[in-house]
């Protein structure tokens, strides 16, 4: 159904099952749990599916090794399955990372790490040796019967730099073990999204769109694109806006109904360094890294270039977040600690990136001490209307673990029965994934596209790519300035995948902008396309192109300027029968 679809179908028929409000990682993953299991299930994202926290983690999947001093134990664990089940289920865009671990002392932050696990201490310390020792013992006895990756190692000073000759030469030891990245976390939940509309009967999702307490107790979804104001009756509220629970409740009850607040969030920042030095320095490893306070950093390759991160600063605003002058010289610090010799210059930071950890309220005075593991909580309205269930806490790598537990006490409360489950069931373009890309790719570039543009597709969508393929050569096809995506396939997005404003587009169903890749030009060219897909007037059009140069500007650190520097002559016509880019 399209957008008018949706709205039209609440106005015949208001009453669902379930209305979950937040279309970032976690939300949409209850969304697919309940939708798969049969149930009337409305969607409302208040801007785009996986725009606020779930597209600014720091991509990797993984079990949380520092979690362990915390004795989050439990948590780690099961990140670890939902990291392995991710490596199967969504092969296209999860994969092994290396990771390495530079070590500078042996016995420093054993005694302490031993009082912070007890809950005796909040402050960070160096971890030496014996310390991370222990704690990879304990990860590889946490993944013993799946063994899907190699155990940890450990290399003496002279090893590791000969391997890595630009670490910081103090280095006693280095220790690697395995955990894993993603690459389009993003399409990842469009295809989550996309899995369970097919469950078709009563699935629905909209995205700027917002749930509204009216003065009468009852609901209504605001259409933000449109302007449509339509009465819903749920049975049930999911409240899966992350780090901005508190902020929905205050809309979702009356003022003397509201809940103390749930979450308190901090915010890690990252930037995106296009440096060939860094990037070959890091041999294909992730550095996780200890800076020079005890707070962990983390460097690795990341879509050609290398993603450097993050802090940790409470924030009370999720709304505003983005990455401040302060964070950005304590990351390169932090950078400059550990790789001493290799030097960023300004413009060599393509990208910056700003998301709020929905972390539960507390009170701690290190941030890193509050707990990452998740749980739901009901909440009860004193007014008669309908019960509102929220999901605290949660980390990228365990949404859909974390889907399941809210959906089962959904099912629950909903006297329903679960049918389907989702441990083992592929995602997207990991659905009957090749075990020999090479003949698949030539099979698939049968089909009308060449191999090198059917490779590119396949990176983007995973065996996906064949229904874009096909979508590309049903028609002419152009390819579109300084990158490798043409007219058609930027069509296909628009008109399959929700896209509503331009950054949807080059922010989040493409990896043009956070790889650095983006082009006024092709912006420009993008914007072009979406004007004419959506029959947008001039002055639409020029708005448009405001509100995303801004966003550009205050959130990720790139303004025209820079833009306008990527763009370089460059052919833009071809058939259906040339590689695209």
């Amino acid at each position: 159904m399209n957008r008018q679809e949706i709205l039209d179908g609440l106005r015949q028929s208001p009453k669902v099952d379930v209305c979950v409000i937040g279309g970032g990682i976690n939300g949409i993953s209850v969304f697919r749990e309940l939708a798969l299991q049969g149930l009337n299930v409305l969607l409302v994202e208040k801007h785009d599916y996986c725009s606020g926290a779930s597209s600014a983690l720091s991509r990797m999947v993984h079990g949380g090794l520092r979690y362990l001093e915390n004795g989050e134990f439990k948590l780690v664990q099961e990140s670890l399955v939902e990291r392995d089940r991710l490596l199967r289920n969504a092969p296209h865009y999860v994969a092994p990372l290396p990771t390495t671990v530079p070590v500078f002392d042996i016995f420093s932050g054993l005694g302490n790490g031993i009082v912070r696990f007890l809950g005796l201490s909040r402050r960070p310390s160096r971890r030496g040796a014996v310390a991370i020792k222990a704690g990879l013992c304990i990860y590889d006895f946490l993944t013993r019967k799946r063994a899907l990756m190699p155990r940890h190692q450990f290399r003496g000073r002279r090893g590791t730099l000969a391997k890595w000759p630009a670490l910081n030469p103090d280095i006693k030891s280095s220790a690697t073990y395995f955990d894993a990245w993603v690459s389009h976390p993003e399409r990842l939940g469009i295809e989550l999204l996309q899995d369970g509309l097919s469950a078709k009967f009563g699935a629905m999702a909209l995205n700027y769109a917002e749930l509204q307490r009216t003065e009468d107790g009852r609901y209504r979804v605001e259409d933000q694109i449109g302007g449509a104001s339509v009465a819903v009756e749920p049975t049930l509220i999911i409240n899966a806006t992350g780090g901005w629970i508190d902020i929905a409740n205050q809309t979702l009850f009356s003022p003397e109904a509201r809940p103390a607040p749930l979450m308190g969030g901090t915010k890690g920042s990252h930037l995106i360094v296009d440096n060939a030095d860094l990037r070959d320095a890091l041999a294909g490893h992730m550095i996780y890294y200890e800076n020079e306070d005890g707070r962990i950093c983390i460097l690795f390759p990341y879509l050609g270039k290398v993603l450097v991160g993050s802090t940790d600063i409470r924030v009370d605003d999720p709304e505003t977040v983005r990455c401040e002058a302060d964070e950005r010289d304590y990351i390169l610090q932090s950078l400059a600690f550990v790789l001493p010799d290799i030097a960023i210059r300004p413009e060599q930071i393509v990208f910056q990136f700003s998301g709020v950890r929905p972390l539960p309220a507390s009170t701690d005075s290190f941030t890193g001490r509050i707990p990452r593991d998740h749980f739901c909580t009901v909440i009860e309205p004193k007014d008669g209307g309908p019960p509102v269930l929220c999901m605290i806490g949660g980390k990228w790598t365990t949404f859909r673990s974390f889907g399941e537990l809210a959906a089962d006490m959904a099912l629950e409360r909903l006297g329903r029965q679960r049918r389907v489950a989702t441990t083992d069931r592929p995602i997207g373009g990991g659905q009957a994934f090749p075990a020999n890309v090479p003949v698949w790719l030539a099979q698939a570039a049968s089909k009308g596209l060449p191999g090198g543009r059917m490779a590119e597709l396949f990176a983007r969508y995973g065996t996906d790519a064949e229904a874009v393929a096909g979508f590309i050569v049903a028609g002419p096809d152009t390819v579109l300035p300084h990158a490798g995506y043409s007219v058609r396939e930027l069509q296909f997005l628009i008109r399959e995948e929700a896209v509503e404003h331009l950054d949807d587009l080059l922010l989040r169903r493409t990896t043009l902008a956070v790889s650095g890749e983006l082009s006024l030009d092709m912006m420009d060219a993008a914007l072009d396309l979406l004007t004419q897909e959506k029959h947008w007037t001039l002055a639409h059009r020029t708005r448009e192109r405001h509100r995303f140069l801004t966003l550009l500007t205050e959130r990720h650190g790139v303004d025209e300027d820079m833009l306008s520097a990527r763009n370089e002559p460059r052919s833009t016509e071809c058939d259906t029968t040339a590689k695209s880019g």
